[in-house]
């Protein structure tokens, strides 16, 4: 584990919506990454702020903060990284034959540049599996780029399995995966999601 993680307490929560600037950020900086490595899975310059309200307003983004940055409230510091899990299956990709319904999806992973390397993709990719299973689903899916072999094969070493690849000209992903949900534990970060369901 990266020493980031064992310095710095992280937490996850809910994005509200003051967290948009920040998200997008965040995603905007993964963005111009992801394309400086010859990767178009997300449009250059992130995603703009129509494509991630709603995430925010449906309940359905989280993020993962460095709980430090309390410690100076001046400091507007931007997540650590950043994930949705809905049950939204992209219809141009996850057909009924699929049952879309069985499955939980996870959508805008992003972990911070300063902290790649740390497991915190891992770990969040663990938490949406726990969820899954938690609402009694049997599978997490995925949509990734046709065209980023290194991606799919972090998936598949992850324990995703490639289901199909669907090719439509006016869509850069298309690589669908999916996992079976199981309750695995989470030491990386609390997930302060837990307390929200309990009070609920």
């Amino acid at each position: 584990m990266h020493t980031n993680t064992l310095l710095h307490p992280l937490s996850l929560r809910r994005a509200e919506p003051a967290d948009l600037p920040g998200v997008l950020t965040l995603l905007a900086d993964t963005a111009e990454w992801l394309h400086a490595q010859g990767v178009r899975q997300w449009p250059r310059g992130g995603f703009g702020p129509e494509r991630i309200k709603p995430l925010i307003e449906e309940r359905v983004l989280f993020l993962l903060d460095d709980e430090l940055r309390y410690l100076d409230p001046d400091e507007a510091a931007p997540p650590v990284a950043t994930i949705a899990l809905d049950d939204h299956a992209d219809p141009e990709f996850w057909t009924p034959a699929d049952d879309p319904g069985a499955a939980l999806y996870i959508h805008k992973l992003a972990v911070a540049r300063p902290w790649s390397g740390s497991g915190l993709g891992d770990a969040l990719l663990d938490w949406a599996c726990a969820s899954a299973y938690s609402a009694g689903l049997p599978w997490l899916r995925l949509d990734c780029a046709k065209a980023n072999p290194r991606l799919q094969g972090y998936y598949r070493d992850r324990g995703f399995r490639h289901v199909r690849t669907v090719d439509l000209p006016h869509r850069s992903s298309g690589a669908l995966f999916q996992r079976p949900s199981e309750d695995v534990p989470i030491t990386v970060f609390r997930d302060l999601t837990v307390a929200e369901l309990i009070s609920a």
